[in-house]
């Protein structure tokens, strides 16, 4: 076991070791492999270590084990959470890449740092393309050190198969997720105007809900050792704080601050992302205003005042305040479902605590 004042700065120690060892494979490889490998260990750098977070409280609430700052963190824990990342920062940039996007947690957006690699060293050929051919690569580097790093993690460990069952189930649920979400960008004009809440929900339990809280839990669960009815619980209350959490980045991702949240205020509108929210706007808006707003969605040439507009125009649908009664209905449910569950007070307090900083975001 290591100790550390903070459990998650532990997961950033065995990032950054796992960088260094990856770094010290490349060394006789050039300055195009090692820029390679560094533009990988950057995807990594930042966040907010979410699913680091929930896999430590799976784990602490199936093992009945102490929570809290001052707790140690096993290795096996470290090292499956930090396999989490590298397949979070993977998914980050494959999905910056199929929605064109310029940015990432403040920062040029991996497609779009290769780009400039690739113009900055005077290189022949149309340097987007690289680029883009470049991410594909990153990101598909990022899924095998993932592999990796949860490899070493599990050796000899009594429950690795029931790891790596809940591991695989994760990564085939947010590939589906991520495909519903750009098949929803097109496919939406066929389907009734009722239907595109439902939808969005189902983009948003896929894409989000089960890849970010709720199977990160039953991964740490599983590692613990836990039983059904522990899972039972835990996976509903994951997916209730799951859900909750990609509505409040629905509202974050047409009106969020670009400090904060990395990205351009409204660039959802100017990805034509089908949210929750924009189902619940185009529900409240009369015909033309419905036409009006399939027309702009998806404008990547939409100015700063067209985009107050459209905020202006959902907002006063009041499908934001819709959304914000959804998303407490979601919490309620998520503290419900850990009501006489087989868990220990203190464990049940801490999911409880960062189910709530999750969907407040207040990491």
């Amino acid at each position: 076991m290591t100790s550390s004042a903070d459990p998650i700065s532990t997961v950033s120690q065995r990032l950054e070791s796992f960088a260094s060892d990856r770094r010290a494979e490349v060394a006789d490889l050039g300055a195009e492999a090692a820029d390679f490998v560094d533009r990988a260990v950057a995807a990594v750098a930042g966040g907010k270590r979410l699913r680091a977070r929930f896999l430590a409280a799976g784990h602490a609430a199936a093992a009945d084990a102490p929570v809290g700052a001052e707790s140690p963190i096993g290795v096996d824990i470290a090292g499956v959470a930090a396999s989490l990342e590298l397949f979070h920062a993977a998914a980050l940039v494959h999905d910056d890449l199929v929605d064109n996007s310029d940015t990432r947690r403040g920062r040029p957006s991996s497609h779009r740092a290769l780009e400039a690699d690739h113009r900055r060293s005077g290189w022949l050929g149309d340097a987007d393309a690289f680029g883009r051919a470049a991410a594909i690569l990153l990101g598909d580097l990022l899924i095998a050190w993932s592999d990796d790093i949860l490899e070493d993690a599990i050796d000899g460990h009594p429950h690795a198969s029931d790891v790596r069952r809940q591991y695989a189930m994760m990564r085939r649920d947010v590939t589906i997720g991520q495909y519903l979400d750009v098949a929803e960008e097109a496919a939406w004009a066929t389907a009734p105007d009722d239907e595109h809440a439902a939808r969005a929900l189902r983009v948003a339990s896929y894409k989000s809900a089960r890849y970010s809280v709720q199977q990160p839990l039953l991964i740490g669960a599983a590692l613990g050792g836990a039983s059904p009815a522990q899972r039972e619980a835990l996976g509903e209350f994951g997916h209730a704080v799951g859900l909750a959490f990609q509505l409040r980045d629905d509202v974050l991702g047409v009106f969020g601050d670009s400090a904060i949240t990395g990205k351009p205020s409204g660039d959802d509108l100017r990805e034509g992302k089908r949210t929750v929210l924009i189902a619940y706007a185009r529900e409240a808006l009369d015909d033309t205003g419905r036409a009006d707003m399939d027309a702009a969605l998806g404008d990547r040439t939409l100015d700063d005042a067209t985009i107050r507009h459209l905020q202006d125009v959902i907002d006063k649908s009041g499908a934001v305040e819709r959304l914000e009664r959804e998303i407490d209905r979601l919490a309620a449910s998520a503290d419900a479902a850990l009501d006489g569950a087989p868990i220990g007070e203190a464990q049940i307090a801490t999911l409880r605590e960062i189910g709530r900083a999750a969907i407040r975001r207040s990491f």
